[in-house]
């Protein structure tokens, strides 16, 4: 089943360079039924500013969902993003990662009814992050690994960018990771997304994307690993909103979505249990 319109959908807060880059590898994909749309944390007027600055030059429709700074309310600003979406298949990645030429076409051609898919990425350091220039991204040596090689990056995280075809799927195969719902790069229908009632609006940083993705697999909706085969550069940056209460916070509510196999939350895109029923179960 083809998708009818993805949307591509990701977040960002005050980050223009990193929200810049990001939109370059967006405009150089081998595939063009999709939209963006930026779901905006609270941004001041410099994020708009570029976003109309960019808009006219990419070659597919930037839509800007923006709410005011409440401090971090990711989940809630992507419920926002993803109703507003046009598309009828969702890619979720990151204002800060920047996309290989055929992440799109991927995540679009390996859509299947009944499963989201769970694709990978690979950080940089943050000197790596800031050398990546305009003509990187078009050009592809941003994604490629013997560019990023040279300029420094090791590890076994860039077999994901060299594999592709059947290499990538004999990897995504094989690789001991579970396909889990990952905020950086997974897909799945609208349809299943809002089903679920999407992210869960009091979960903060720290596995809110985790959790919608067991909400999920609980309503049947069956993972597919694409780790090896959709991929993105993870630009590095820091982490101010990382506290050890909402990971606390978090790791609770995930507990009790597996241990009572939950299928909605009441803190979702809609307040309240699940029209027609009398809990949140």
């Amino acid at each position: 089943m083809t998708p009818r319109l993805v949307s591509v959908i990701f977040s960002t807060y005050n980050s223009t360079a990193w929200l810049e880059k990001t939109l370059w590898g967006f405009s150089c994909q081998d595939f063009a039924a999709f939209e963006i749309v930026v779901a905006d944390d609270g941004s001041g007027p410099e994020t708009r500013a570029l976003l109309d600055r960019v808009r006219p030059a990419m070659p597919v429709p930037v839509e800007h969902v923006w709410h005011e700074d409440r401090g971090f309310q990711k989940s809630e600003i992507l419920n926002k993003a993803a109703v507003a979406a046009r598309g009828d298949y969702l890619v979720f990645t990151d204002g800060d990662c920047i996309p290989r030429a055929d992440f799109v076409s991927v995540h679009a051609s390996r859509a299947r009814p009944g499963h989201f898919l769970s694709g990978g990425y690979v950080k940089l350091p943050l000197e790596l992050s800031n050398l990546i220039s305009e003509q990187d991204v078009r050009s592809g040596r941003a994604t490629d690994p013997a560019w990023l090689r040279a300029n420094g990056l090791r590890g076994r995280g860039l077999l994901k960018l060299g594999a592709r075809g059947a290499l990538g799927d004999v990897l995504n195969a094989i690789t001991p990771t579970r396909a889990t719902w990952n905020g950086h790069n997974a897909s799945g229908w609208k349809s299943d997304v809002v089903r679920v009632n999407g992210f869960d609006e009091r979960m903060q940083y720290g596995g809110q994307d985790r959790e919608l993705g067991e909400r999920l697999v609980n309503a049947g909706v069956r993972p597919i690993q694409i780790r090896f085969s959709a991929t993105c550069v993870h630009l590095e940056h820091g982490r101010g909103y990382r506290t050890e209460d909402s990971l606390a916070k978090n790791a609770a509510i995930r507990e009790r979505t597996r241990r009572e196999r939950l299928t909605w939350t009441e803190h979702g895109i809609h307040k309240g249990p699940r029209p027609g029923t009398a809990t949140g179960s």
